[in-house]
């Protein structure tokens, strides 16, 4: 096997031990509301109000995917709102936070100017949640978009017995999701290391101001190597503020993934992974219009 394709399986096996410990909560969390509690407590979550975009943008801060995949869970199975699951996925960031605290190191980027990017990333995730769920509430009438399945709906599908406990339950689940996300997250790596970062970064830096129309493109791929390259181009002053922004507004990690695999209708799937281009792209147009850069 080629040393690059040796590089790939190694980097998808840390991609999933690191996904592995918030999947599995995640099922057995959904579980627990399934067989232990009221259809209330249920009920509560999902009609949390703003205090799900705000929540979810807060979580989906925090560095690395875990939590845009748990919300993709938690949304296929109609626990959480739309704007939840878009406030997640808008302000998660996959590598950026690591990759800029090593620039904090070199000192070419502030810490405040660190903390700004996070602070617009989590307002801007919080807004547009907050938006599309009172848009949704408006045109649906009360009726909930996520209501489509619930978690005895996934057993099924999946036939996981869950008449046979919770924990054996979820850990069915977690090895279902888990063996999915390894083949396609192994094609991505592949792919990427064939192809190379530089020639990625390249490419994208050669678009000039039409980057604010390619990076939101590129943040939609489920890897980690998106948010990599959009970052870096921009600590090397190859894309601007507004550039980086949008591509990392629109780079959720794995969370895509989750939600194609889990959610049952491609087309509400396809729609979700519209609605996040649309506003990443917009976004990167009207800062790179108003020429806006905290940094």
């Amino acid at each position: 096997m080629p040393a690059l394709l040796i590089d790939a399986l190694i980097d998808t096996l840390k991609d999933c031990l690191r996904l592995l410990p918030f999947l599995f909560l995640t099922y057995l969390f959904m579980e627990y509301l399934e067989h232990k509690t009221q259809k209330k407590t249920v009920s509560m979550l999902r009609h949390a109000g703003p205090l799900g975009p705000l929540i979810g943008s807060v979580l989906g801060a925090f560095p690395q995917c875990g939590f845009s995949a748990a919300a993709a869970g938690f949304y296929a199975t109609g626990v959480i709102s739309c704007g939840t699951l878009i406030a997640v996925f808008l302000s998660t960031s996959d590598e950026m936070l690591p990759i800029f605290l090593s620039a904090l190191a070199e000192h070419s980027l502030s810490l405040s100017a660190i903390l700004k990017i996070i602070g617009i990333k989590i307002l801007l995730a919080f807004l547009f949640g907050c938006l599309i769920d009172a848009v949704l509430h408006l045109l649906l009438k009360k009726r909930d978009p996520a209501a489509h399945e619930n978690i005895h709906a996934v057993c099924e599908k999946e036939h996981c017995h869950c008449e046979n406990g919770i924990l054996r339950s979820a850990l069915h689940h977690t090895a279902n999701i888990l063996f999915f996300l390894f083949v396609i997250i192994f094609l991505l790596n592949a792919a990427v290391a064939l192809i190379g970062e530089d020639r990625i970064s390249s490419f994208v830096a050669d678009t000039g101001v039409l980057s604010v129309f390619l990076t939101p493109l590129i943040g939609l791929i489920p890897n980690c190597a998106a948010s990599v390259v959009i970052t870096q181009l921009f600590l090397e002053g190859m894309i601007d503020f507004s550039a980086m922004m949008g591509g990392l507004l629109t780079g959720s990690g794995v969370g895509l993934l989750v939600l194609f695999r889990q959610s049952g209708s491609l087309k509400r799937n396809l729609c979700i992974t519209c609605v996040m281009y649309l506003i990443g792209a917009s976004v990167g147009i009207i800062m790179h219009a108003l020429a806006f850069s905290p940094v």
